[in-house]
């Protein structure tokens, strides 16, 4: 098990750009899923991006050619850079971590981002 913690969210103008980090504790990280998801007022949790043990990613349509998710195995920690925001891009974003071997997900707290003007 990985406990996460996410940084980086805050308010932006639209056309503006964030980066968000999880930061994880605990072992065998660089065997885990990792995913970006988010979470907008009255909706459903979404997934975001994802970036996979042996390399490779998935982007939801969304945020494909905007977002960026990348791993560094040596700093426990899992990115996602995020580049012409739109208002419809606000939400609570989560950290996710799969376990491998059972399939069991871990989250973190979740970080805020607003576009705006």
């Amino acid at each position: 098990q990985v406990q996460l913690v996410e940084s980086g969210g805050g308010l932006v103008q639209p056309g503006g750009s964030l980066r968000l980090s999880c930061a994880a504790s605990g072992s065998g990280f660089r065997l885990y899923t990792l995913g970006w998801y988010r979470q907008a007022p009255g909706k459903q949790r979404e997934l975001v991006a994802r970036t996979f043990s042996q390399g490779g990613t998935y982007y939801a349509f969304s945020v494909k050619g905007r977002f960026t998710i990348s791993r560094d195995n040596a700093k426990n920690t899992v990115y996602l850079q995020m580049n012409s925001l739109k208002p419809e891009d606000t939400a609570v974003y989560f950290c996710n971590a799969q376990n491998p071997s059972n399939s069991a997900d871990n989250w973190g707290q979740g970080t805020q981002v607003t576009v705006s003007s």
